[in-house]
């Protein structure tokens, strides 16, 4: 017979997860390099996987549409990660990203938001299943990481 763990047990993980996630940006590197790391990883997987999706929507590669779903899903997954990994601290080092990030906050956060809508619009539109469907959202997102890259990125 399988014993279920004491309730108090259950609700003292539950706690430890939600306050973990409340932890403030900067706590979860120890350095500013390993921030700058892990927003330079999360962010070139995202690429990478809206790059396949893109590819397709431009006829560089051929249109599957179960593929075309999975990469966007992925890359909407991504596109919530390397935020967080903007503390202060991290504008220097082996980094493209300008001082504007620090200095503009709130419309850095704007870019990221907007890209992150842009990418859950980017994954309905890959479920349709059509090509018709994915091109124009391939277009908004690949508008959207343009305008951030033009103003956060050197």
């Amino acid at each position: 017979m399988k014993h279920k763990p004491s309730t108090q047990a259950s609700y003292a993980a539950i706690l430890l997860c939600i306050s973990s996630l409340a932890m403030p940006a900067h706590a979860q590197f120890a350095k500013p390099e390993d921030a700058i790391k892990y927003r330079k990883a999360a962010l070139t997987v995202m690429g990478a996987h809206f790059g396949r999706v893109a590819a397709m929507a431009s006829g560089r590669a051929p249109y599957d549409a179960k593929a075309a779903a999975e990469n966007a899903a992925l890359a909407e997954t991504m596109s919530k990660l390397p935020w967080a990994a903007f503390p202060e601290g991290s504008d220097k080092g082996e980094t493209k990203a300008k001082s504007e990030i620090w200095t503009d906050k709130a419309r850095f956060a704007e870019a990221a938001d907007k890209l992150q809508v842009e990418m859950s619009k980017l994954t309905v539109a890959a479920r349709v299943g059509t090509l018709d469907a994915l091109k124009p959202a391939v277009a908004s997102v690949g508008g959207t990481c343009k305008n951030c890259h033009d103003n956060f990125r050197q």
